[in-house]
């Protein structure tokens, strides 16, 4: 694995501003949002929404990840990304959520998930992940996925390409009348393949006209996760997958989640729907 140095924490931004014609979710403001009371299943019209921030989302993230380069700091990707979602009409998730201060999440090497982006810089041989959700229309659409930052080590090259695939194969085992636990099967079982942790506390989720539904999608074979699929059922699909231990510990900042032996970890991230023969991915560019 790569011999980086560990992260710390660096200098926040001041708090970007958003044009006050966008829509703001319901809980900008506001300590939590408001519980969903509504239904897992979505109709036709609320999809095509969802498809629509989706899309931005996707759009967003592959414009930040487009300055993924040795010396620059995450802060910069929160920028790029910021504009493109306020450019295109939609609100970034994240920024208000439960006080989270930016607009997208960078989690770079041990940083499991939720990392601010910050002064830190990006090194040679980092990888990072980028989480961007986009909330117009009154729906929000979800993605994510980790980059290579120059001279990537074969471990982590590896990592990455099957924590991708995990997400492909997950995906792929949606179908209406299976129970939920069906996905964590397939990514625990490809994992374990490779020996690499399956993050277990943080987890896929309901996502409609609310940010995380209830709906909880776990990435391992949890006895507990037996709803089942329905058409029209909307959530995401995001394993995290680590070098060494599933386990974590949280930096002060009650967000940035790193690997308890601080080993390397990946991350991707999809929206979909399911169809009447498996799953539609609302988070395509």
């Amino acid at each position: 694995m790569s011999g980086q140095s560990l992260l710390v924490p660096g200098e926040l931004s001041p708090t970007r501003s958003v044009p006050g014609n966008i829509r703001r979710p319901e809980y900008v403001g506001k300590p939590a949002p408001t519980p969903y009371t509504g239904p897992e299943i979505q109709n036709a019209e609320t999809i095509e929404s969802m498809r629509i921030a989706g899309r931005i989302a996707a759009q967003a993230m592959a414009e930040a990840a487009k300055l993924i380069a040795p010396g620059v700091t995450t802060d910069e990707l929160d920028r790029v990304a910021h504009e493109f979602m306020c450019d295109h009409g939609a609100y970034p998730s994240t920024l208000g959520y439960r006080g989270f201060p930016k607009s997208l999440c960078s989690s770079v090497n041990e940083v499991i998930c939720h990392g601010i982006p910050d002064s830190t810089v990006l090194r040679d041989g980092d990888i990072v992940n980028l989480d961007v959700t986009a909330y117009i229309n009154g729906v929000h659409g979800d993605n994510n996925a980790t980059y290579l930052c120059g001279d990537v080590d074969e471990e982590s090259k590896l990592l990455v390409e099957r924590v991708r695939e995990a997400l492909n194969r997950a995906v792929k085992a949606v179908r209406p009348g299976r129970q939920i636990n069906v996905i964590g099967r397939v990514i625990e079982s490809y994992a374990k393949r490779f020996g690499y942790g399956v993050v277990r506390d943080f987890t896929g989720h309901g996502i409609n006209s609310s940010f995380h539904s209830g709906l909880i999608i776990p990435h391992y074979d949890s006895p507990h996760a037996t709803t089942v699929m329905q058409p029209g059922m909307t959530f995401t699909i995001e394993p995290m997958l680590t070098l060494g231990t599933h386990e974590y510990d949280m930096w002060d900042d009650g967000w940035t989640v790193v690997t308890k032996d601080r080993k390397r970890t990946a991350q991707f991230e999809h929206t979909l729907v399911v169809t009447e023969s498996g799953a539609d991915i609302l988070t395509l560019p």
